[in-house]
């Protein structure tokens, strides 16, 4: 066998096939990649004060959609092909219309799904909902009670929480949970599984907390990349236990990636890979803000990602002719940069998530966040670890600027060496303006 051959046994696939081809979206004759999921903030306006709250919700926007628009909106949606709309926010409930616009999306064949900490989720409100036809509905549980509470910065989070989950499962609705990967709750995911279980949860998304919004005031809550050693093998105990259990467990988009657990993780959600084949934001998800701005992905925010107001141009001009849509569909090899760039995963992944590299280094291409990265390095005798370089402005969706250091893992040999191995700085953003130290920031 030859090295070349060798190189080419995956180290979590080795008997898939790799993909021939990037187009892996469904593709009608004459026609482009589609969105299939639609990720909407219905509203900006919310009950708690999350520290890791991306778009820093909290009031609500001034020039939100009416509900006339919003209807509108869903028939465009459904236009455009899209199969499911997630409600998000802010809190979807606390939009007093959100019963009616649940209801339209259902009228037109797609899929009405909710993401919700479920603070004042009441009773009535989680049997409109199951009434109007939302199909499954996502709690956000950041962990164990102390933990969750001192995330979600909202006294009694954690119980209002699991009492949303019982409301909604006694109307009807197929209940899951969503899960923050923070400093706090890495160590509290067996136990959590345990606590979602025994509520009738059926799948548990596992997402890093995002370096952007409130998240990037609170660097102490992030995961540092050589953390996720550690990480992984408590995934793989947790994905042991949840088959026995029943509960499917997925990965967000930005957990990765191709390592030993990316089939176990992945292989439901990928049926024709069962690997990670490339961030989908603009590819097939879009994402829409509560005044009716598009973008690319339902996490980022800003003129790097927004293609512009829905009430200016249709959804279709939209994601056909905008650049910030259009061009994360035509992203190569040659996008890439640092670690990322030479990585023998690098025409498939292309970095990974864009809401983890981009916030953080200030273009996508390169993302430090990534367990094979991680397991790599390690064999090296090294780790990567980011350090801030510049805080983040008070706007929504607010980027602060990191740097990645890579190290020694040893302590002494870190003292030995009097300094990093390498550092990779932030570079400038796709779109062209300078994000590094010092200059203006895209307001998001």
């Amino acid at each position: 066998m030859s090295l070349e051959d060798t190189r080419r046994r995956l180290p979590i696939v080795d008997s898939l096939p790799r993909p021939k081809t990037r187009s892996l979206l469904p593709v009608a004759p004459g026609q482009g990649p589609r969105p299939r999921l639609a990720v909407w903030e219905f509203t900006l306006a919310c009950d708690q004060r999350c520290l890791h709250c991306g778009p820093r919700a909290g009031r609500a926007r001034r020039d939100e959609l009416s509900t006339e628009e919003a209807l509108a909106l869903v028939r465009e949606l459904a236009a455009a092909g899209v199969g499911e709309v997630a409600l998000i926010g802010g809190e979807a409930y606390l939009r007093n219309d959100f019963i009616l616009v649940i209801r339209a999306i259902r009228e037109t064949g797609m899929t009405a799904t909710m993401v919700t900490g479920g603070y004042n989720l009441t009773r009535a409100r989680a049997e409109a909902a199951v009434e109007a036809g939302i199909s499954s509905v996502s709690l956000s549980i950041d962990g164990l009670e102390d933990s969750h509470n001192r995330v979600r910065d909202t006294p009694d989070s954690w119980r209002r929480a699991f009492r949303a989950l019982r409301l909604l499962r006694e109307a009807g609705s197929r209940i899951s949970v969503n899960t923050q990967l923070n400093v706090w709750t890495r160590h509290e995911l067996p136990a959590l599984l345990e606590l979602i279980a025994a509520e009738g949860a059926w799948a548990w998304q596992l997402q890093p907390t995002v370096a952007h919004g409130n998240a990037a005031d609170h660097p102490e809550l992030l995961l540092q990349p050589y953390m996720y050693l550690e990480l992984f093998d408590a995934v793989e105990r947790v994905l042991t236990r949840a088959e026995s259990l029943g509960v499917r467990v997925s990965p967000g988009n930005s957990l990765g990636y191709f390592g030993p657990l990316e089939h176990r993780l992945r292989s439901r959600q990928m049926r024709r890979t069962g690997h990670f084949r490339g961030c989908e934001a603009g590819r097939s998800t879009i994402g829409i803000e509560s005044n009716g701005m598009i973008k690319n992905c339902p996490s980022n925010g800003g003129p790097t990602n927004i293609g512009g107001s829905w009430r200016e141009r249709s959804l279709e001009e939209l994601w056909t002719e905008t650049p910030q849509l259009s061009s994360l569909r035509a992203r190569t090899v040659e996008d890439l940069w640092g670690y990322c760039r030479e990585c023998y995963y690098a025409d498939l992944c292309l970095a990974g998530c864009t809401a983890v590299s981009e916030p953080l280094l200030g273009r996508p291409g390169n993302n430090p966040y990534c367990h094979h990265r991680a397991l790599e390095l390690d064999k090296l005798g090294l780790r990567e670890r980011v350090e801030l370089v510049r805080p983040a402005t008070a706007e929504a969706f607010a980027s602060a600027l990191f740097r990645v250091v890579r190290e020694h893992k040893d302590a002494a040999a870190r003292e030995r060496h009097g300094g990093p191995v390498a550092i990779e700085e932030p570079r400038t953003s796709r779109l062209g303006d300078w994000r590094g130290p010092g200059a203006p920031v895209p307001q998001r």
